[in-house]
């Protein structure tokens, strides 16, 4: 409870936090305005009389000093400007002859020279040191001596004499005095008024916090479970309507409560039992369709040997039209199987990737070769624009993307062409920099385009447009999601754009690498280009797998020997001799697998022996066994062409010459 605590302690403040700034803003506001006004007002009325008194004080000095100066009485004058020294911030008085000389001087002035003297008064204030420095004229009265009775005064007519000047300074020193203990004054009252709204704010707040925090409490238990809470009602309680309404909405949302736990209680029963029922049903299907792809595979990968090793035969025109279309029909079969592996791969995660630096120009032109012919068959012009970049990828998975990308150009490509290029940017090593960039591969094509509204669907799994009779000569809907997911995987950002009627680009964004980063591989003699004399051990259980096999490895040269297990397979190779290549079938008959009759029979032979796996079984498991045991893994049904490309691979002039100069030592 202490974190609830906490929250209401926090709210508490916040809430009188509130109020008092509420409360305190109004009050601040008005007691600083009229703190600002009365100190701007007296400040200005300080000024003034300080000014007021200042020039009344040097006319009266002025006036006293005229007979002194008119009858050179050096003494009156130096009596009267010592009496004048005595007044409040005085700080030095001058009288001066009409001619400037300087009669008397008292107190300590804070100028060298005298200030410019005129026939009017003047007053001078020093920004530095805050002094007043003010000049009054000293004229003689004019009097007329033959008129006295009729009338007195000046004759307007008649310049006044110049008699000389006074020159006093004065201080500001009570006036900044009295400017601070205003300024003191004002900040005072501020302060009071704002202790006062703040005194006045906490009291009137106290009424109404306590209220809503109980409130508050109340609703934070509600908030933490407590159902069940109920809080008194009070006559005075200004939040009464509220308390009330809290009470009632805690009394429905328990009896709600325990209403809902009951039906999830219920509900979570019947969920458990359709789980495990669903779970039983998915166990079910999965046996069911591993079992299916398996005996499927067996009868299909048996079809395409027979078919290969049928193709071989001399027929007439008509047997071979069959021939072809039997052909095409297992292709089509084969592909549907193949892109189905290869998905659920991707979702078994069992896709390994193996990055490294290596060169584009290699994958460029196996993909080339691989789409040559269909492009011709066509009428497509088929075009892959030469490149020197190295990329950091995986060759293999980048090879089969950009082979899925240029078949399915060429798939919706009616008439015009193909075309492969890799565009980098300007960090690559084409464009005369080094490395850090990124290279873009572009698959082009001139074919009919894909609608804005089908582009984010077309990568879905078996999703084709305008094929809703789902003709297989327009692909099986794989292939694009397919490379999407490889792509993915790979880390290389793929985009698409098309235009209908108009043609797409495919872009594929791979890192570039320095030329000749590739991991080394082993050197290796020339592969064997003809299986002539190849002593070739197929281990298959399946009697139909079996003869289509060895038929067609038959048929290409090699020397076959058959066994449809460990023990025989033992036999035969005491019979015939170590076999260059052992190509076995995974599942066998008991407890035998391919992983294990491999080993053995590399164990009776003293030495490895090339060897590669075919299984039916799509687990993933397989594959790592297969990859853990180094054996290339075939999936069921394997393409003729496929398999004689392995067994060149597996086999070299180098190794069977000294497997031979082994077994003949023996």
């Amino acid at each position: 409870m202490r974190p609830s605590l906490g929250k209401l302690n926090l709210t508490r403040f916040s809430i009188r936090a509130r109020m008092l700034l509420a409360a305190l803003l109004p009050v601040t506001l008005v007691a600083t305005v009229l703190a600002a006004v009365f100190l701007v007002v007296r400040v200005g009325d300080n000024a003034q009389a300080h000014q007021q008194r200042a020039r009344s004080l040097i006319r009266q000095v002025a006036l006293a000093s005229e007979y002194g100066l008119f009858s050179a009485n050096i003494a009156s004058l130096q009596a009267i400007a010592s009496g004048v020294l005595r007044e409040a911030d005085v700080r030095a008085a001058a009288i001066v002859d009409a001619q400037g000389s300087v009669l008397v001087r008292v107190g300590k002035a804070g100028y060298a020279g005298l200030p410019e003297l005129s026939a009017q008064e003047g007053h001078l204030v020093d920004p530095a040191t805050g002094i007043d420095r003010l000049t009054q004229p000293i004229v003689a009265a004019q009097v007329k001596l033959d008129d006295t009775l009729e009338r007195s005064g000046a004759d307007p007519a008649v310049k006044p004499q110049l008699l000389g000047h006074v020159v006093m300074e004065f201080s500001r020193q009570s006036l900044n005095r009295r400017e601070r203990d205003m300024l003191a004054a004002g900040i005072a009252i501020t302060l009071g008024g704002l202790l006062f709204g703040g005194a006045l704010a906490v009291l009137i707040g106290r009424s109404v916090v306590q209220p809503i925090m109980r409130v508050s409490r109340m609703i934070q238990r509600i908030g933490d479970g407590e159902l069940s809470v109920r809080d008194e009602v009070r006559p005075n309680d200004p939040l009464r309507d509220l308390q009330k309404g809290l009470n009632q909405m805690a009394e429905r949302l328990e009896l709600g409560h325990e209403e809902m736990a009951q039906r999830i209680a219920t509900a979570t029963s019947e969920l458990r039992e359709k789980k495990e029922e669903a779970e039983v049903a998915t166990l079910a299907k999965s046996q069911f369709l591993a079992a299916a792809s398996h005996d499927l595979r067996q009868p299909t990968h048996a079809l395409g040997m027979f078919v290969a090793r049928l193709g071989q035969l001399p027929h007439d025109a008509q047997t071979r039209h069959l021939v072809t279309n039997l052909d095409a029909s297992v292709r089509a079969m084969q592909d549907l199987l193949d892109g189905l592996l290869d998905i659920s791969k991707l979702d078994a995660g069992a896709v390994q990737v193996n990055l490294h630096a290596a060169p584009l120009a290699p994958v460029f032109e196996q993909v080339r070769l691989a789409m040559l012919d269909a492009a011709a068959e066509k009428g497509l012009r088929l075009r892959v624009r030469p490149t020197t970049a190295w990329v950091r990828s995986d060759p293999v998975l980048l090879q089969r993307i950009l082979l899925n990308l240029v078949a399915n150009a060429v798939r919706y490509t009616e008439r015009g062409s193909v075309l492969l290029a890799c565009r980098p940017h300007a960090g690559s090593p084409e464009a005369g920099g080094g490395t850090g960039g990124a290279a873009r591969i572009e698959v082009w094509d001139s074919g009919i385009g894909i609608a804005p509204e089908h582009q984010a669907q077309v990568f879905r799994e078996f999703y084709q447009v305008g094929n809703a009779e789902r003709d297989r000569t327009r692909g099986l809907g794989l292939g694009l999601n397919i490379v999407e997911r490889t792509a993915h995987l790979l880390g290389h950002p793929f985009t698409l754009r098309s235009r209908v009627g108009q043609g797409t680009r495919f872009t594929l964004e791979l890192p570039l690498a320095d030329a000749g980063a590739a991991p080394l591989e082993p050197a290796h003699a020339a592969p064997v280009t003809r299986l002539n004399g190849l002593a070739v051990m197929v281990i298959e259980d399946d009697a139909l797998a079996a003869e289509g096999l060895v038929g067609l490895l038959a048929s290409w040269g090699c020397t076959v020997t058959a066994a449809d297990g460990q023990q025989q397979a033992l036999a035969q190779m005491a019979q015939t001799g170590v076999p260059d290549v052992i190509i076995s079938d995974y599942r066998l008959r008991g407890d035998d697998n391919g992983i294990a009759v491999v080993n053995a029979l590399c164990m009776a032979a003293g030495h490895s022996i090339s060897a590669c796996l075919m299984s039916g079984d799509t687990d993933p498991a397989l594959i790592t066994q297969a990859r853990q045991a180094g054996l290339t893994l075939l999936h069921k049904p394997v393409r003729p062409a496929k398999l004689r490309s392995l067994l060149r691979s597996l086999t070299t002039h180098e190794s069977l010459r000294e497997r031979r100069q082994g077994q003949s030592r023996a």
